[in-house]
């Protein structure tokens, strides 16, 4: 929680001197704002850990395909950085761009996810001829 509040603080700090340096150059306040979004990711992962032990934990009781868990873990990491993408493009003056980004996010996210939709049609199709 700790590691939390003290990113908090940095993006908020980061916010502020991006507005001081905006005033001198654009492009320095981009490359702060970029570099900081880099941190908080990297504080991001280490607090996605115990969620991806627990995943794992979930995939071995139930006897699932491991490779449904990559192509979960992958399809949340698109959205991660597609959205932080998005943002810092937007910041950059470029929304369109960051738009454009995030719905090619979405069309590679269902691409694929097409083993998982998949793989719950067999489920429910087995589910139903058991009944």
């Amino acid at each position: 929680m700790e590691q939390f509040v003290q990113a908090a603080a940095g993006v908020l700090l980061t916010v502020i001197l991006g507005l001081t340096l905006n005033k001198h150059g654009k492009e320095t306040g981009l490359l702060l704002t970029i570099l900081v979004c880099c941190m908080v990711g990297a504080i991001a992962i280490h607090y996605l850990e115990p969620v991806v032990d627990l995943m794992e934990w979930l995939q071995q009781s139930a006897e699932l395909d491991s490779g449904m868990l990559v192509i979960l873990l992958k399809v949340v990491g698109i959205g991660f950085v597609a959205e932080i993408a998005g943002l810092v493009c937007s910041d950059a003056g470029n929304g369109a761009l960051g738009k454009v980004l995030q719905m090619l996010a979405s069309a590679v996210i269902l691409w694929m996810s097409i083993p998982l939709f998949e793989r719950l049609l067999e489920l429910v199709t087995a589910i139903l001829g058991e009944v």
